[in-house]
């Protein structure tokens, strides 16, 4: 989007990144400061008692509730992606679909250091709240090496954070 365009006046936050990044935390204050509605599929799983750990479950919610941010950003509302996103290729689908409907979407990369990452998981301990599990530090790490960190290319892809 160049300098001369209009930005259009929906607008849709994909927040990026590793359990214990503080994507809930930073989801939650875009989702004030730009009145935006906010989908965690983390949340929906702990309210109908759902498995954290449940793969096929936590992809259902995603596309559930892709669908439903499909709907309400047509209606002029923004919304917060608070997934990890931890691919190139889910990160480029959400792109795709919302720039074909006219939204500006803004990737907001939260990746602290691997140790930072693990002090927060090991802290909250939510996993095994609401899992079977809490999550180990061996996953942690083989996650930190396996995330495919947006690139500047990519990066440039997106329109430029709003400020309010």
């Amino acid at each position: 989007m160049s300098d001369n365009d209009v930005m259009p006046a929906t607008h849709l936050f994909i927040v990026c990144g590793l359990p214990g990044a503080g994507k809930t935390t930073l989801a939650t204050e875009l989702a004030a400061e730009h009145h935006a509605v906010r989908l965690c599929p983390d949340e929906w799983m702990e309210q109908l008692g759902v498995d954290l750990w449940d793969a096929d479950a936590r992809q259902r919610i995603e596309q559930l509730q892709w669908a439903t941010a499909g709907e309400i950003l047509q209606h002029g509302t923004n919304i917060v992606i608070d997934w990890g996103l931890w691919r190139r290729s889910e990160r480029d689908r959400l792109l795709a679909d919302a720039h074909s409907i006219g939204v500006a979407v803004h990737l907001v990369l939260l990746d602290p250091p691997l140790d930072v990452l693990w002090e927060r998981v090991e802290s909250r301990d939510r996993e095994a709240r609401h899992g079977t599990r809490a999550i180990t530090r061996a996953e942690l790490e083989q996650w930190y090496h396996d995330f495919e960190r947006p690139d500047t290319a990519e990066l440039a892809s997106y329109d430029p954070l709003v400020e309010t």
